[in-house]
This record gives structure tokens, sequence and C-alpha cells, in this order.
């Protein structure tokens, strides 16, 4: 159980969960993306949007494990709208595949959480020869939000309400070392360090939510793009860090959030009226906090955003 409950502004605390920060909402009319939905805060997510009515789409690398996390909402929630389509975000081939498969079957997107995420020891690269955390927890979700955009402005548009694009980041961006992205910089072996590779990709994060937050207020698009926290949770993103989860469980297990609780902030920003027409922001517990320096860099965003267009062959 976190110890630490003290409210926010919005209303919630560290401890409030995804249940209680979309109580009493109907989401019946809305459709939402959930990236990396088979285990841990995504899985959770989808199962809360689920039982407040969303039409789910989980976009999941494993679909047998997406199937058994769709039946487990089912038992629960028998009338909830949940698809499985698979989706391996270290493959831009794939995220192509996925986009054009949404695109074509006609349904709307009133959500986008860019919750997937990876944590690996040893440097790897992706199927597209790029580090792995870089490609898998931002330019696969940079490209997928870049080829769903069009379909959330007509959504948006059409049914007169507003989109939400989340990115699920981590005060882990903190570590990131670098204060600048290139491919040398990112796909240098040499100096790699997973900590800082993981802190990179999840400041990208951020920066990728301002940047586009930008553009869509420049645009004059009805949708916000926010990027959060989720809290300390140990999840199966931690899968190949056996000591490290270990310690936790043993030593932290009275400050480590449960995964109602991470998936609380993702819920918040995906249903709740009080963040109507917020935009470029970082959450934390349900509230706005600070993120670093460098994350609220609107010239490190730009800079990144141009790279990411790059290295996704993007316009």
């Amino acid at each position: 159980m976190w110890i630490f409950g003290r409210k926010g502004e919005s209303g919630f605390s560290a401890s409030s969960t995804a249940e209680e920060v979309t109580d009493g909402i109907n989401g019946s009319c809305l459709t939402a993306i959930v990236t990396g939905a088979t285990s841990g805060i995504g899985a959770e997510t989808a199962r809360v949007l689920a039982l407040r009515g969303v039409h789910v789409v989980m976009a999941v690398r494993n679909t047998d494990a997406g199937k058994k996390v769709r039946e487990t909402i089912l038992e629960e929630t028998p009338d909830a709208k949940v698809d499985i389509m698979e989706l391996d975000l270290s493959s831009q081939a794939s995220v192509r595949d996925f986009a054009a498969k949404y695109r074509s079957s006609g349904l709307p997107l009133h959500i986008l959480i860019n919750n997937a995420g990876v944590a690996v020891p040893k440097f790897t690269l992706s199927k597209d020869k790029i580090e792995l955390h870089f490609s898998t927890n931002h330019l696969g979700h940079f490209l997928l939000t870049n080829l769903l955009l069009e379909t959330m402005k007509i959504t948006s548009h059409d049914q007169k309400v507003e989109g939400r694009i989340i990115n699920v980041s981590s005060n882990g961006h903190r570590f990131a070392n670098k204060g600048t992205f290139s491919v040398n910089q990112i796909n240098d072996e040499s100096s790699y360090y997973h900590v800082y590779a993981y802190g990179q990709s999840k400041l990208a994060n951020i920066l990728h939510a301002n940047e586009l937050a930008r553009r869509l207020k420049e645009e004059g698009v009805n949708i916000t793009a926010n990027s959060l926290h989720p809290g300390f949770i140990i999840t199966e993103i931690f899968r190949d860090f056996t000591i490290f989860k270990v310690i936790c469980n043993a030593i932290l297990r009275h400050v480590v959030k449960d995964i109602s609780q991470g998936a609380a902030t993702t819920c918040y920003l995906a249903l709740n009226p009080n963040v109507k027409g917020v935009s470029g922001e970082y959450f934390c517990d349900s509230n706005l906090v600070k993120p670093s320096l460098k994350a609220t860099d609107p010239e490190l965003a730009k800079e990144l955003w141009e790279l990411s267009l790059t290295l996704t062959n993007s316009e």
C-alpha cells in the first residue's frame, strides 16, 4: 500500500486507484487504443476503460496474452467492448500495418494511450537497427501517433468531442544523461548504460507530447497531448531485472504502488473531465507536476521531432 495519501488539486492522490479517478464517468461513446495492454498498468487501464463503457482496442505484441486479458475483462464486465490487434512497437513495419488495418476498420478514435515499454539490461538493436529502448518506447509510439492522427482529427471534428493522446513516461526521464538526440548517440554501444538509455526514451515521451501539443494548438485541433509518470511500480517491464524485483518486493513493498494505483493517472487523463483542454503537461498521481528542465526545452523537443521524422521516414 502506498503510504503517501495527501490529495492534490485534482482531489486525488498517490493512493487513488484507476476506478476511483473514473468513478461515475460514462465512456460508452468513446473508442480507445491502449498499447502494451497484456500486463501491468496497460492491462489495468484496458480493464477500467472497458468497465466505464469505452470500446477498447488492445494493441499488443503477444495476442495470446491479450486474449487472456480480454477474457478476464469479459468475466467481470460481460458487455465490455474489447478487441485485440497485433502491434510490435519495435518494428516500424508492424506499426504501419497496425495503423493501416485500424484505419480500414472504420472505427473512430477518441483516445490513444501510448503505454507499452521495454527495459532491457543489455544493448539491443530493434528490427530497424535502432537501440531498443528508443525504438520501442519512443519511435514506435511517435510513428503510431502520426499515422493515426488524421483518424483522431476526423473523429474529433465529426463528433465534436475532444481527442486525447497520452504518453506514459516515467520520472526515469531524469536519468537521461544527454542534452541532445542523434542517431550516433542513441546507437553508441560503447557508452551504453541501460538506466541512461531508458531515461532517454522516457524523456523523449515527454518531449514528444509537448511538441505534439504545441502543433495541435497551432493547428486549432480539438485534441490534447499529455504525458505522465505512473509512480513506482514493479511490473513486467522489469522482467529481466530479477534481483531488482526481489529487493523491491521485499524491502519497498510499503511504498511501491500496486497496479490499480499505477494505472490511475493514465485513466484520469483518458476520461476525467477535469483535464478537458489541458495539453502539453506532465502529470503524476493524477495531478500536475514539473518534469526536468530538459523535458520542458522547446528546442530539444523540436530537435527530437525532426530526428523522429527522419528515423521513421515520415513527412
